[in-house]
Order: C-alpha cells, then structure tokens, then sequence
C-alpha cells in the first residue's frame, strides 16, 4: 500500500494514544497539521510560542500517564522549544518532539530552514532520528515513544522531511502499537542489605526525589515502619504528603526549614530517585550521612555527588515494594524513636509558623505566610499547584504542603524562567475538572504571559497567581549580601489590570493580609466557570526563604579562601561608604 508520511504520522500518534499536540504550523509541516486536523483522536494546540508549547508538552508528561507531544517546524520553531525540552531532560521528563525538514531530495542547496537540527538539539535529547524511507516512520515512531518512556525518561526527537509528508510511499504494513517492556532484574541481595542497614539504623531517614513520585504508598510505609523522617527534593516535593507528621519538607541542611533539623542527625539515608542535584541539597551542602542507600532507575547517578554504601538499579515502583516486603519479614513493630521522631517535627513547624508571625509584613503587602495559609483553606487535595522559578518557588515549597502524587511541578535542574503559565495550562488541558494554580514571579511572568491567549481562547479557567515586588527577587537577595548592590534585577512596570483586560482574564489585586481569603475566593469560583484568572499579589519579600539564606552561606564557604575575604571586604566597605 502507498501513504503520505504525513498520514503514518497521523496514524503513529494515533496508535500512540497521544491527544495533544502543541506547536505552530509552518511551510515544513502544514502536511502535517493537515492530517492532525483529520484525526478524530488527535487535538493540534496552537500555542503562541513553542517555547510556551514546550512547557506545556512537559507539564502533560509530569502530571498524567500521557507523554507531551510536540509538532514544530524545524530551526526556528525547535529552538524556541529548546528551553521547555532542556527542562524535560534534566528533570526526567518524558517527552515526543516532532518536526518537518527540508526537502531531502532537493538538488539545491540553502533551503528555508536549512540547519542541522541533530546537531543542536541532541544534547537536549535521549535520541535523535531522521526520517529517510515511508516506511520506517511507524516503527521509528514507535521506538521514540518507547524510549522518552524507559529508564530515565527525556525527550526524543524525529524529523520529518517535508518531501516525505507530502509524497506517498510504500509501506508493506500498518503495526498496532505494543509497548515494550524491558526486564531488568532488581538485585535482591542488595534489597536485603539495605533492609539490614535500615532495620540497624538508630536514625534512618527518608529523601525521596522525582524518580519515587509514584511509589508513595511504599514510601509512606517504609517511614511509618522505621519511624524515619522523611525530606524530599524540590521536584520531588509529592512524593510524600506534606502533611504527614513525618514529613520534614524539602531537603535538610542549613538551607532547610527547622523541621528538617532532625535529619541532620540520621546515620543512615534511604535516598530514592534522586540525581543529589544542586537545588536538591541546597547547593550540595546537605550533610549526608556514611551509610548512604541510594536507589535510583539510572545507575549513571550512584557514587557521583555523594558515596553510596548500597546501590540499587531500578524502578522505584518495584524497588520500594520489595524493600517494604523485605522489612516486614524481618519482624518487630513501630520502634519507640518515631515518637520522639514526630514530637520534633511538630516542634519544628511550630517554630516555623512563629517566626513568620513574628515577622512585621510591610504595608501595602501581602505576608508570604498569609498568602500561602489561605491559599491552604481553599484548595483541595486533587488541586495541582505550578511553581516557576525564582524566589516565590521556595516560598511555595516552605509553606504549602502537597497532599497527592504529581500535583506539584516546578522547573528544577535545568532552572527555567517562564515555566509555570504555559504549564498550568498544559495540565488544564489534562485534567480540566481539577483546580490549577500556577505561582510565578512577576519577571518569569513577563516572560511567557502572552501564552494566557490560548487560556482565554480555549477556556482554561487556571488561576495565574503573580507574586509582584517589582525586581528578579531570588537573584536580588543574592547579590545584596555579598555585593551590597543590586544590578539588573529591577523590573520595568507593566499594568497588569490592563494586561488581563487585553488578554481577556478574570483580573483580582490583592495588596493587604485581611483581602487573602475574598480574593482566593473571588478567583476561585471565576476559574471554576472556564475563565483564566490573573491574582496580582504585592508580595512582601522582605523576610529571604530558608533556602536563600542557607544557600548564601553554603557558597560562601565553598570559596577559596582568598575570594571569601575579597567579597566580604568588599560588602563592608560598601557598606561603610554606602556605595
């Protein structure tokens, strides 16, 4: 049989299960968009900027069983989404990035897009493939599918020659698609020697990243059984309910909040699905302790930042559970520590909720623990929060707790501003009966805010809520100790009303403590009937996170001891001369 690449395509995503595709038509794969456009199944988003269509493609993957699709033209439109596929590959995200190609059968050279697109986004990517021949395109499909999925999921990258799209080709089948399932044994001895290890252990502890996110249930009773506490990583943060009383937050060191001191004193670590990544150990100044049990689906990651005493390749759905079993036979119940264990964490929130009462909010602000206690009484448990990056992130992370598995997502290694607007509407499109709110600082939100045209016209009723203190706040804070200036971080005013009312948002401002409540309320019951709403909050960044504070010092003490003294000179003697 003779058909289009295009039509193999159509019919590879359909085979695939995808429902949505974000991207832009352009000249290489309106072919393409043609043949989405007739699927009954298959649903092309068009979005304002691929970037923005990257976030959202990475948001799907995060937060459902779907793998985010692309659908771009090539050059131009794949490196606007270099940013969103860069984030999905650092943080293990699955992800299918399809483009046209030039004419691979044109004698003429400096063709309209006429890159290697191979060569810059393959960095970015597991894998890369060029389609050649009609009828490899159905498998090809298929194999990239499978492998964004296996081991450490990413992103995977397919170009599709226009000429190809466009021309029929024989193809001698049409195959279903069958996932393939690869078997990797998980080592039970060195699941008895962790079990061993943590069954000794007189302070064992927890640390749970992105790769444990869905194997909490195993998590919770391998704490509940040992009395351990338990941190996560930023990206990992719904991998244990925050409120459990064993659950400490994100990280422990000094960067962490005081309900973490406890895990400063473990002896050993259960580590699961964790690279020990910068932002996770608090620039790598979380005091890991000698006997360190690391279980991770990519061995690549064992005995790089940290040393492991036990190592254990795999999936953490099937580790965990056979830990968990391990432990069980080993007999005994809840040993009498996790007592002494839960006393301490509450002991530590309580400090927590103290110092920020404590703390004077300026006038004409809105308290950060204000803001986030009644955002606490209005969201529901399936509600999924979208943090960017900057300091509202670690606001969002020291304040509100995440109750259920992949309801909380956040650009984490690759550390990219502009994430959460796209985002949040990404996992609207997924799971338009559950709340969305997305937290995002005014800088990042000037970045991608365009991208709400697509909430408005598609009726994606997200909550967008802009913490708003006029400056790059996170970076503001870390230059101001050590160079006593601040230098490019001040933003240009935007009326923010105005904005809304030309993208066609529901607008609610919110500048005094005692507004909290009505105004969550307000945006609330607007997002309910399918309108976006803009929550502009004047947020009182005056107090710096846990995390910035711990970070600061961290770094500082990193340093040659040369550079330490030169930086500290220089902050007093600009603070003396006030320049």
């Amino acid at each position: 049989m003779k058909k289009t690449g295009a039509w193999l395509v159509r019919y590879a995503l359909e085979q695939l299960g995808v429902r949505y595709t974000l991207g832009i038509p352009g000249v290489h794969n309106t072919e393409l968009y043609d043949e989405l456009a007739a699927s009954d199944t298959l649903h092309p988003i068009l979005v304002t900027h691929e970037g923005c269509g990257a976030f959202m493609a990475d948001a799907i993957s995060r937060t459902s069983q779907q793998v985010g699709t692309l659908v771009l033209v090539p050059a131009a439109g794949l490196t606007h989404a270099a940013s969103g596929i860069g984030e999905a590959f650092l943080d293990g995200v699955p992800m299918l990035v399809i483009s046209g190609g030039i004419r691979s059968d044109s004698a003429f050279q400096f063709q309209l897009h006429d890159v290697d697109n191979h060569a810059f986004i393959g960095p970015l990517c597991k894998a890369t493939f060029k389609i050649a021949r009609h009828a490899e395109i159905v498998e090809t499909f298929y194999r990239a599918f499978d492998l964004a999925r296996s081991g450490e999921p990413g992103p995977v990258y397919i170009e599709v020659p226009v000429n190809i799209q466009l021309d029929k080709g024989e193809v001698l089948d049409l195959p279903a698609y069958a996932k393939q399932t690869a078997v990797n044994p998980v080592d039970r001895q060195h699941i008895h020697k962790a079990a061993e290890l943590l069954k000794a252990a007189k302070r064992p502890g927890l640390f749970l990243g992105w790769g444990a996110v869905d194997a909490q249930d195993s998590a919770i009773a391998i704490a509940e059984r040992l009395g351990a506490p338990v941190a996560t990583t930023l990206q990992g943060l719904s991998a244990f309910p925050g409120e459990h009383p064993l659950s400490v937050g994100m990280s422990f060191g000094v960067h962490a909040v005081p309900a973490a001191k406890i895990m400063e004193s473990c002896d050993v670590l259960l580590a699961v699905g964790t690279r020990f990544s910068e932002i996770a150990t608090g620039s790598f100044g979380m005091p890991v302790p000698p006997i360190l049990i690391h279980i991770d689906i990519n061995p690549r990651v064992f005995h790089v930042n940290y040393p492991a005493t036990v190592t254990i390749q795999g999936d953490s759905r099937e580790v965990l559970p056979l830990l968990l079993e391990q432990l069980v036979h080993m007999g005994g119940g809840v040993p009498a520590r996790a007592v002494t264990v839960r006393d301490s964490i509450e002991q530590g929130r309580q400090q927590f909720r103290k110092s920020w009462a404590e703390h004077q909010t300026a006038v004409g602000r809105v308290s950060p623990a204000v803001f986030f206690a009644g955002l606490k009484q209005q969201i529901t448990p399936d509600t999924y929060v979208v943090a960017d990056d900057g300091n509202h992130t670690f606001l969002t992370a020291e304040h509100l707790p995440i109750s259920m598995p992949r309801h909380f997502i956040s650009p984490t290694d690759f550390n990219c501003m502009g994430y959460a607007v796209p985002a949040a509407l990404g996992v609207k499109l997924m799971h338009p009966e559950s709340p969305v709110v997305a937290i995002v600082g005014d800088g990042a939100f000037n970045m991608t805010c365009m991208e709400l045209l697509t909430a408005a016209r598609d009726r994606l009723g997200v909550v967008i809520t802009v913490f708003a203190d006029g400056e790059l706040a996170q970076i503001a804070q870390a230059q101001q100790v050590p160079y006593r200036r601040r230098t490019c971080t001040g933003l240009p005013q935007l009326d923010r009303r105005a904005l809304a009312q030309a993208l066609g948002l529901y607008y609610v401002a919110l500048s005094h403590d005692a507004e909290v409540g009505t105004a969550l309320q307000d945006a609330w019951e607007c997002a309910q009937t399918g309108q976006p709403v803009l929550l502009d909050v004047a947020i009182d960044y005056s107090r710096p996170t846990y995390f910035t504070q711990g970070v600061l010092k961290t770094n500082l003490k990193r340093l040659p001891r040369g550079t330490q003294a030169r930086m500290v000179s220089r902050a007093l003697w600009r603070r003396v001369t006030m320049r």
